[in-house]
């Protein structure tokens, strides 16, 4: 496909052809005369344009990359996958300025976690700290966050850990959504206390390796019940960070838990939370299974087909993260090998990598690990993601 529906061909498209030696293209439809009035409309609504050639592009990708892919299960009770995100970051190495903030905002989460399951008092403006700090940190660092959730790197604190990594993925979804920065805040908030009802349940049935009993099931369930009495009964906190957190299991189908909530009348924060919740518990080893590639995960929420997931936030997430997430590794259509280092929302097939090996498979030196993006050079796309560990097991 050169182009998707809806998206006018371009000169610069045109000289790709010409390069690549091809006389004539076939299409589907009928052509469209830009001095008409339907084409001034259709050009002049850039934001539908946009979303229907994204929804093409997701489309396609399901068609010819994703298959079949069954419907996510409850994250408590996650079939075991394949590990493959053991990649090193020079970031971390370095206890860069980035990776510092991640890891204080984990530090400063957990604290507040073990007050309250210590039973000590805390108030809520010390959870609305840690939003400020997350959003701030995204506007500083915008391009690092995704590859920390995705490597992995600090170990323990698994409540704290995820729950920072499901509000800096709200967040990012919510600035993509074009929300007003004080509904951002009450979801980073939300997306912060989401899970923190695990803290009234036994260790015996959060850390279980393996599959849940029905009654343990139960149990699970209950959790976003024991957050709301914590947010609204403990911290204070205002309702709607309540509703956001009470309702991340909710979904748009109406299946969902506590209430059976369905579409629209879900609080738009909760199903914000909801996929970032899902996606992080997707690519994060877990006490009871191993971990997706970011490639996989998002595969898998391109495949959900308006069952869980609120399909215009799917479609966020896609934009910002990329269907290649910072950090996937990925064979290009030369037979080279790269990794994802940035991600255009716009085109999210067609990201910025880093050359790891020549189309001959010969590893690259720092050196001359050129960046390539994959927007400007039309002659090379992705072909494939590859597994991390493997690639690492294979090249040191």
């Amino acid at each position: 496909m050169l182009v998707t529906a809806m998206v006018p061909l371009r000169q610069k498209d045109i000289d790709v052809l010409i390069t690549l030696g091809v006389e004539y293209v076939r299409t589907s439809g009928t052509l469209v005369d830009t001095k008409t009035e339907d084409a001034e409309e259709i050009e002049g609504d850039e934001a539908a344009l946009a979303l229907k050639a994204l929804e093409a592009e997701l489309a396609r990708a399901m068609e010819e990359e994703v298959g079949e892919v069954e419907e996510i299960p409850d994250e408590h009770v996650m079939p075991t996958t394949k590990s493959t995100l053991k990649f090193s970051i020079s970031d971390v190495r370095h206890n860069s300025g980035p990776y510092r903030a991640y890891k204080n905002n984990i530090d400063k989460l957990n604290s507040l976690f073990n007050s309250l399951k210590a039973g000590r008092d805390i108030e809520m403006r010390a959870i609305d700290g840690i939003s400020d700090l997350v959003i701030q940190d995204l506007r500083d660092f915008p391009d690092k966050f995704v590859g920390f959730i995705l490597g992995g790197e600090v170990s323990g604190l698994e409540l704290a850990k995820s729950s920072v990594n499901a509000a800096i993925l709200s967040a990012m979804m919510s600035q993509e959504l074009r929300l007003p920065p004080q509904k951002t805040h009450n979801v980073v908030s939300g997306a912060l206390l989401h899970d923190v009802g695990m803290l009234r349940l036994s260790k015996g049935i959060t850390e279980k390796k393996g599959g849940l009993s029905e009654a343990e099931l139960e149990q699970i369930k209950s959790h976003p019940l024991h957050t709301s009495k914590i947010v609204t009964k403990e911290l204070f906190g205002p309702s709607e960070v309540n509703l956001i957190a009470l309702h991340h299991h909710e979904r748009w189908d109406g299946k969902g838990y506590p209430d059976g909530l369905s579409g629209n009348s879900i609080d738009v924060g909760a199903r914000i939370v909801s996929v970032a919740d899902a996606f992080e518990a997707m690519v994060s080893k877990k006490s009871y299974r191993n971990s997706m590639t970011g490639y996989q995960a998002i595969k898998n929420l391109m495949a959900d087909n308006g069952r869980r997931f609120d399909p215009a936030v799917i479609i966020a997430c896609t934009k910002v993260m990329g269907i290649y997430p910072i950090g996937s590794i990925v064979r290009l259509n030369d037979s080279s090998i790269a990794r994802v280092i940035n991600v255009h929302t716009n085109a999210p097939m067609r990201p910025v990598v880093q050359m790891l090996t020549d189309e001959n498979n010969n590893v690259l030196g720092i050196s001359t690990m050129t960046v390539v993006d994959l927007l400007d050079d039309r002659t090379r796309f992705i072909k494939e993601a590859i597994d991390p560990a493997e690639y690492t097991k294979a090249n040191g």
